[in-house]
């Protein structure tokens, strides 16, 4: 049997009972229409339970209460921010509960002289980096989903964005957290000093555990003067091949790009046909390439001159900051055009070697065939993060079984050209059984003993990972 088991109907009352012995009868939701809408993330083929409660603390006390309940009647806890992930490392399970962080929204400060922010968990990633830019400042990371997810997902996933090529992702900006532990008790990770190496580094064991070893309840995270405006050149390719011929030549030859996004035809295509765009659909790939240097236009230039060396049809630089949005706004409608195209989507997201972006994208083109898929890819080529997205009707059992195995061949393909299952998405549900493949036996057992010191009643986010 395993170490969870989800409380009788006769301990439902208790537990909720005792949660709203401390927590106001605003944060304690009970009625299963309300419950349900808290049941799973954005992720397909990702199954989801039924919540027994969905708490909405406001407070750290709060928090701590809900854990010592939680272990008190071992009874399992998820915990979600603003439920926009792709892999149902949200989704609930029977009988647990939802442990929803969205209230816990206040920027509790930002020092210029250290370059810190210290956030609580809710804080949408868009609130903050306007809030951190009227200071001159700015946080890097800047998910495609910025405007509504939350800082808490971002550190559970260890989320990316468009600027990581030259910025980083969201680990490399987590200096210190304050977490609340299975059992209840507070733990302070990390500094918020720029040096520090002090013991064992917990601070980014938390960050992309995916609420497995406990709930973030406090950030500190380091900001960057903010940048200059960048600007925006589009290229375009008669081939995949060639674009991605391009994106190694920019990287080889020394450029640092602010952004270095590919989108394939399917995407332009997808794009045009629901924001009515007017991207090049004859173009087999569109790169987009962006400096936020003191000179990007010279920049730009440079650029452009690889472009066309490898083959680049058309290249075409923005000329204001503008022209600049426009081009990047197709780029963030990506995920969301291509849903439109179906129904539905799976979205992946393999990451590569550079040198071995052109061979993902030609397999997923075979693949893609093999399943008579549409199967449009997005990618932060300057990563060789790729988000290969299967688009399928999920009222047909056919092509929705199609559509599975076809992820899963992608999945493969990644492994074998030396890479990962997620560069920032994240294992969830959707990939456990790939974690597995990609850590081997032993790698697996470590993760495991890890998960066990921390949580081992096994009640928080049970069934994610591993």
């Amino acid at each position: 049997m395993s170490r969870i088991e989800a409380p009788r109907d006769e301990h439902t009352g208790t537990l909720t009972d005792r949660l709203l012995a401390v927590l106001p009868p605003e944060a304690v939701l009970t009625d299963p229409d309300v419950t349900a809408s808290y049941a799973h993330d954005m992720a397909s083929f990702s199954p989801a339970g039924a919540p027994a409660v969905v708490v909405l603390p406001r407070t750290v006390e709060q928090v701590q209460h809900v854990m010592r309940t939680a272990t008190a009647l071992r009874v399992p806890v998820v915990p979600q921010g603003a439920r926009t992930g792709l892999s149902g490392g949200a989704n609930a399970t029977d009988g647990c509960v939802v442990l929803s962080l969205v209230k816990m929204d206040r920027i509790l400060e930002i020092n210029p002289v250290d370059r810190v922010a210290v956030v609580e968990p809710g804080v949408v990633n868009a609130v903050l980096s306007r809030a951190v830019g009227e200071h001159g400042l700015a946080y890097p990371p800047d998910p495609s989903s910025w405007e509504t997810c939350t800082i808490g997902g971002n550190i559970g996933t260890a989320s990316g964005g468009l600027c990581c090529v030259k910025y980083g992702v969201t680990a490399e900006y987590v200096l210190g957290l304050d977490v609340v532990l299975a059992d209840g008790r507070l733990m302070s990770t990390g500094r918020r000093t720029a040096k520090g190496v002090a013991g064992y580094d917990l601070t980014r064991l938390f960050v992309g555990s995916e609420g497995t070893l406990g709930i973030v309840v406090r950030a500190v995270l380091a900001l960057r003067p903010k940048p200059p405006e960048q600007l925006v050149l589009a290229a375009e390719f008669a081939s995949v091949a060639a674009a991605c011929d391009a994106v190694c030549r920019i990287t080889e030859g020394g450029h640092v790009p602010s952004l270095l996004e590919l989108m394939d035809r399917t995407t332009v295509q997808a794009v045009n046909a629901y924001a009515r765009m007017g991207l090049p659909e004859d173009t087999a790939a569109l790169l987009l390439a962006a400096f936020d240097t003191p000179d990007p236009a010279a920049d730009l230039a440079a650029v452009a001159a690889l472009c066309e060396a490898a083959g680049a049809t058309q290249v075409v630089p923005a000329e204001n900051a503008a022209e600049s949005e426009l081009l990047l706004q197709a780029r963030r409608l990506s995920l969301t055009a291509l849903e439109a195209a179906r129904g539905t989507t799976m979205v992946d997201d393999v990451c590569v070697p550079r040198s071995r972006l052109d061979a993902l994208l030609a397999g997923v083109e075979r693949i893609a065939a093999e399943y008579d898929l549409t199967i449009g890819v997005c990618a932060h080529a300057g990563d060789g993060n790729t988000h290969p997205t299967v688009c399928f009707d999920p009222a047909d059992p056919d092509e929705t079984r199609r559509a599975r195995e076809s992820f899963d061949a992608i999945m493969a393909l990644g492994l074998e050209l030396g890479g990962t299952i997620t560069g920032e998405h994240g294992v969830g549900i959707l990939k456990k059984e790939w974690l597995a493949r990609e850590l081997g036996p032993v790698g697996l057992e470590m993760q495991r003993a890890v998960k066990g010191v921390f949580d081992p009643l096994g009640i928080l986010n049970p069934g994610k990972l591993f």
